[in-house]
């Protein structure tokens, strides 16, 4: 008996495989439709109240008589040359804020990442529990703390702190409540968070394999945190640095309630201005120019910082 094998079998001729099924045309208008609702809330709450404070920008007349838009471009000029010194004061509390939260946060960052252990949801708690309450009412504690002649300002004043913050024109005698001090306070805790997150997020992201490989080298911590830690966290550190910087320089609700006339930023004027003054169009055309001041910082911040992978 002879067994015979079965000759193989022919490759099919090109072109006559299995065809691939072509995706319904509604199948590929999906991720459109689920854009849709984004899209249509930013155009609705964001583009067309930002083009309607464009128009009030160019706008001349006033509340009684009405508005009317004459193209008025010198609204600008002299909103810029009246009121540059509270620009520059909104850039020099956020700019001051934002290092310190960076020198508060980065440490505690690193902790919770690293070396919490089973405290790290406890500590991530505790950084977001501020959010658990108001901002207005975080503010007015802060004034309760620094109010004078309390237990903070006397310890300060022992330590000798407020004679060095005196010299430096942050406060004036032993008060600290309405002074650049108090206002740079208020802005570093309400929006320390902001800093803290983005950076357990970077840090926690790191492959702990990567010090240890650093340490097998014989690299110090200070080397290993110089040449491998801060280098990864980079994203994390331009994200916390534009998430506080860019709130606290529009911030007006701490030079409200812990400074004084001395101590008012652009916010405060531009809150006036549409509120109290009723000057809508000087109003609205310091909001243009602090949008376009704070984002040619940030665009210039993240060429200098040469990282695109923000967290």
């Amino acid at each position: 008996m002879t067994v015979t094998e079965a000759p193989p079998a022919s490759p099919a001729p090109a072109g006559t495989g299995p065809v691939p099924r072509k995706q319904p045309a509604r199948r590929k208008l999906v991720p459109y439709w689920l854009l849709l609702p984004g899209i249509l809330w930013l155009l609705v709450f964001f583009a067309l109240p930002l083009v309607y404070q464009a128009s009030t920008s160019v706008q001349t007349g006033s509340l009684e008589e009405g508005f009317e838009v004459t193209w008025h471009f010198r609204t600008y000029w002299d909103a810029l040359g009246e009121y540059y010194p509270q620009f520059l004061r909104s850039v020099l509390y956020a700019g001051t804020a934002t290092i310190l939260c960076l020198l508060l946060g980065y440490p505690l960052a690193y902790l919770i990442a690293f070396k919490a252990g089973r405290w790290r949801n406890l500590l991530l708690v505790l950084v977001i529990a501020p959010f658990f309450t108001s901002f207005l009412i975080r503010t007015l504690a802060w004034k309760t703390i620094l109010a004078d002649g309390g237990p903070v300002v006397d310890v300060l004043s022992t330590i000798g702190f407020l004679d060095v913050t005196g010299w430096l024109g942050m406060t004036e005698g032993n008060r600290v409540l309405a002074t650049p001090l108090a206002v740079v306070t208020g802005l570093t805790y309400n929006f320390l968070p902001f800093m803290i997150l983005p950076l357990y997020t970077s840090l926690e992201r790191i492959d702990p394999r990567l010090h240890e490989a650093a340490g097998d080298l014989y690299a110090r911590p200070s080397t290993v945190f110089r040449k491998v830690t801060f280098p990864l966290s980079m994203p994390g550190v331009v994200s916390g640095t534009l998430l506080t910087f860019i709130p606290a320089s529009g911030d007006y609700v701490n030079a409200e309630l812990l400074g004084s006339t001395d101590t008012r930023m652009v916010g405060n004027v531009i809150q006036s201005q549409f509120l109290r003054v009723l000057d809508y169009p000087t109003a609205a055309a310091l909001s243009f120019i602090l949008m376009a001041v704070v984002l040619i910082m940030v665009t210039v911040y993240i060429r200098r910082a040469g990282t695109e992978d923000l967290v």
